[in-house]
């Protein structure tokens, strides 16, 4: 085998298309490894990790494209090369009937379309100018992009409730709007319920759940991360609340959010209480996702489902400590108030001591890099790492299943769980999709079950699993 690393200052690509030319690489033959990713602190680690030359990459920073093959021959590594630069320089098929030149601007694709919802995903930094452009055009705006300022959000909502249209994000990943699924979203049918959320993968789980009982949604809209803080002041959620209250086909509403600002809950709880239509509040830490949907169902008049498990039927496990390896925020949060009840103190940091629940879809961990619903390489590395410590008895994960999502996740993770459940320690996975999603959610499901998984629709659910086998593996022990 050969190895080289390369580093292309200035050549900036989005994570997307980064996913897209390591996964080029790797698949073809005679490639060991590849590593195709901007130059973060995060993925000079990773680079190490994978057992690279990290010096040869040394002085890289962010905006710096960075580029690490391992091959059989020198023949394989131009192979390599000519088929990532021809990943890399592709442009997309154009499509949509637009004549004349591309236009360059938000603004100038609004003057040419009837489009009323701009979605932008770049580099956060980036983020402010277009978004403005498309408010000044009377354009919704949904922002995918991280990492943006928080007093650029301030100035976008305070500017958009101006003008009487609604910012959806920053770091806004999930929205269903009549029908259509943007960002990371889960196949639904049409229904009677409508949904806010401060989180995308919150949003996902509670469609995911009223999906299973055969009930579907009319709208769900993202808010981003931080609208429910005291320096925002739930600006969106507010505004998509009112909205929903006049819309004529939602006959149920369900706001949804990681914990949020004391003052900013009692005004979101009274916006709620003050639409003429019913409205669930599902605040994690105080109720959890489970429970919200059953309260919906309740109040729809359909029974409440027994939610699908996948049980592994499981061996013998190790003892040890719960590790949590996450791709959802509010799936981690929501497992580790769970888990927290029971066993105490759950650290939320890779360095942590005893149990450790871990988001990878934070901003520290995406920066330069797809998302890990659609790149799961570091926590395939998390996993590989955990299923080698023998102080971790029980892994706790979840699984995200629709459309942007990694189209089939449970063949890249199966290998790593079957290693984890082969050195005695127990894998319990969230898995979070519908029946409709293109992965093929059962499929899925018996792909990870086989591998020795236990595999549960809930992710409350899956959290309690994982602490009644830690506690009678443990002795009952924290």
């Amino acid at each position: 085998m050969i190895a080289r690393v390369e580093v292309q200052p200035g050549r900036y690509h989005d994570s997307v298309r980064l996913m897209q030319a390591s996964k080029v690489l790797q698949e073809l033959p005679g490639i060991a490894d590849a590593l195709v990713a901007m130059g973060t602190e995060l993925n000079l680690s990773l680079l190490a990790d994978m057992g690279f030359d990290a010096d040869a990459a040394a002085g890289a920073g962010p905006n710096d494209l960075l580029l690490a093959v391992r091959a059989e021959n020198d023949q394989v590594m131009e192979a390599a090369r000519l088929a990532l630069e021809a990943a890399l320089s592709a442009k997309p098929v154009a499509s949509g009937g637009l004549d004349g030149p591309e236009p360059r601007t938000v603004g100038s694709v609004a003057a040419r379309s009837d489009a009323n919802v701009a979605l932008l995903s770049m580099p956060g930094e980036h983020v402010f100018v277009e978004a403005m452009d498309a408010l000044d055009a009377g354009l919704h705006v949904m922002i995918f992009s991280d990492n943006v300022p928080l007093e650029q959000e301030i100035a976008l909502k305070a500017a958009a409730s101006n003008r009487g249209l609604l910012v959806m994000g920053p770091d806004c990943g999930t929205a269903i709007v009549g029908g259509v699924g943007l960002g990371f979203a889960n196949a639904m049918q049409p229904g009677p319920v409508g949904i806010v959320g401060a989180s995308g993968t919150g949003i996902q789980e509670l469609c995911c759940l009223l999906d299973d009982a055969d009930v579907g949604v009319t709208h769900a809209l993202g808010t981003g991360s931080r609208d429910l803080s005291e320096s925002v002041g739930a600006v969106s959620t507010l505004q998509a609340l009112s909205a929903l209250d006049t819309h004529p086909p939602t006959e149920l509403i369900v706001v949804i959010s990681k914990p949020p600002a004391a003052s900013v809950a009692a005004r979101v709880r009274g916006a709620a209480a003050a639409c003429s239509t019913p409205t669930v509040v599902t605040f994690m830490g105080e109720t959890t996702i489970e429970e919200g949907a059953a309260e919906v169902l309740m109040r729809l008049g359909v029974p409440e489902p027994a939610y699908r498990s996948w049980d592994s039927g499981g061996g013998p496990v190790r003892q040890g400590t719960i590790r949590g390896l996450f791709s959802g925020g509010t799936l981690r949060d929501e497992a580790r108030f769970i888990a927290m009840a029971e066993v105490g103190e759950v650290g939320t940091v890779e360095t942590a001591d005893g149990h450790c629940f871990v988001d990878y879809g934070d901003d520290e961990y995406t920066k330069g890099r797809a998302h890990p619903m659609i790149d799961q390489t570091v926590r395939l590395d998390r996993l590989a790492a955990a299923a080698d410590d023998a102080t971790i008895g029980v892994i706790l994960m979840d699984v995200v299943l629709g459309y942007g999502a990694n189209p089939d996740p449970a063949s890249e993770l199966t290998p790593m769980i079957q290693r984890a459940t082969d050195a005695g320690a127990a894998v319990v996975v969230s898995l979070c999709g519908t029946r409709g999603d293109p992965q093929g959610r059962d499929e899925q499901a018996a792909a990870l079950n086989g591998a020795g998984a236990s595999v549960w629709l809930s992710n409350a659910a899956a959290a309690r699993e994982a602490v009644r086998v830690f506690a009678a593996t443990n002795g009952g022990t924290t």
